[in-house]
């Protein structure tokens, strides 16, 4: 999200697991769609606002590669403002004439934008997208949006750390129930470290962490987005509510063994990565994302990966070997202001992200992402990633709900933020996101 910022309610564990690991054509072809219809020699300059903020360098850097193959573009890279959604930002350059080429969009605000944004349904790519990638942003048959990125998130380990708790090579397989998770954090205090630090950033807890309780409701995706509805209509009882209560038990154990109990609203996100990189704790729950900020405090160790965040002391329970992931950044291309030498530019980026080698390599070696397209067989090189490939593969993942509501992470957030500062109770907590949802329209 830092982003995640969430897929809908679909089969996505094991589509995307098949789908992540086939091949397809080779990286170094380049795509014949409609995106090459610019006039050679015409110089064009395009725009892309990025709302993944860890990437801004790499994606500057990919401006410029981009640039050296099609010295006929210019790709300018505009960011997001910290604290502004894309949503926020994106309405208001709308709102003012001003808006870019291209949007990086979090994947439920495609549908706000659909009579906006261009008609991408006829590019190449769609294709040899990843299963299902494309359902949350195609609307009368038609899909608007390109899929950048599978980002996915849990509780992240230093294996360093762990391996020292439990005086051999951990398993993460072994953390499969509350239980187990808190003694893990025995071991580790035990061993001289602190056990975990939890970052209290409305957007961690409200899109990241909370949601594991509705997703978490079934495998089966109908009946995740029945008790969506039911939310909606006020008919839940999240106080009696056994995934709801299974969660927030182990949210218990985790602020109890959370280094900064004392002041837990205090540690900005940045706190994170330098205590889990340096080896200071064991535990982090955060997501992918956040790779590039760890592996900045390690230099040596580099030995990361994902434990599911466990719901009840019944192993076999869904979710307890679970992590979630979804495809989740989106961009999309303006129709208003756009010519139709932006838009084919536009276009030609997105087939030299899946196509050629200099966009692949962005995308996997350089920016860190896990690919959304089958044909890109590239194996990211940070170990996050790989252990998200590992779930995937594994049919080991809760598909993360992308389509919440805009204003849920600030509002729930908000209320989880009450909770871990202890100044206000479970019951509270369930009542305060009943209420919430009573609100959404």
């Amino acid at each position: 999200m830092k982003g995640f910022k969430k897929v809908s309610l679909t089969a996505l564990t094991l589509l995307l697991s098949a789908s992540l690991s086939a091949c397809g054509s080779s990286g170094n072809n380049q795509a014949t769609t409609s995106s090459n219809s610019s006039s050679p020699g015409k110089s064009v300059k395009i725009t892309l606002l990025n709302s993944k903020g860890e990437i801004q360098t790499q994606l500057e850097d990919a401006a410029k590669s981009f640039h050296e193959a099609y010295p006929d573009i210019t790709l300018e890279i505009q960011q997001v403002p910290s604290g502004t959604s894309p949503f926020e930002r994106a309405s208001a350059l709308y709102a003012s004439g001003n808006q870019p080429t291209m949007i990086m969009l979090d994947t439920g605000d495609v549908a706000k934008f659909k009579d906006r944004i261009l008609d991408l349904s006829a590019e190449k790519w769609n294709g040899d997208a990843i299963d299902n990638a494309l359902d949350l942003t195609t609307f009368d048959g038609k899909n608007y949006a390109f899929p950048l990125a599978v980002e996915g998130y849990g509780l992240i380990y230093n294996k360093a750390v762990l391996d020292k708790a439990v005086g051999g090579s951990f398993d993460p397989a072994s953390i499969n129930t509350t239980s187990a998770l808190e003694e893990l954090f025995k071991k580790i205090e035990a061993s001289g470290k602190k056990a975990l630090t939890i970052s209290p950033m409305d957007w961690s807890l409200g899109a990241h962490y909370l949601p594991l309780a509705y997703g978490g409701q079934s495998k089966d995706s109908k009946e995740v987005a029945g008790f969506i509805s039911s939310l909606r209509a006020g008919t839940v009882d999240l106080a009696s509510n056994k995934v709801f209560n299974g969660l927030m038990d182990t949210f218990d154990v985790m602020m109890k063994y959370n280094m900064d109990q004392a002041s837990p609203l205090s540690p900005a996100y940045e706190k994170g990565p330098e205590v889990l990189g340096k080896g200071e704790v064991g535990i982090w729950f955060m997501g992918n994302w956040a790779w590039p900020q760890i592996s900045g405090f390690d230099t040596a160790n580099k030995q990361y990966g994902f434990l599911s965040v466990p719901i009840s002391n019944n192993p076999d329970d869904y979710g307890n070997t679970q992590i979630s992931a979804a495809v989740s950044k989106r961009i999309v291309v303006d129709k208003e202001k756009t010519t139709p030498e932006q838009q084919a530019a536009a276009k030609k980026f997105f087939d030299w992200i899946v196509y050629e080698q200099g966009g692949q390599d962005f995308l996997v070696n350089k920016a860190n992402i896990v690919p959304a397209f089958k044909n890109i067989t590239m194996e990211t090189p940070d170990p996050l990633g790989k252990s998200i490939q590992a779930y995937l593969a594994a049919g080991k993942v809760e598909p993360s709900l992308s389509d919440l509501p805009a204003d849920h992470w600030t509002k729930v957030g908000a209320s989880m933020q009450k909770y871990l500062n202890k100044s206000g109770d479970r019951a509270t907590l369930a009542k305060e996101i009943q209420e919430y949802w009573k609100t959404v329209k």
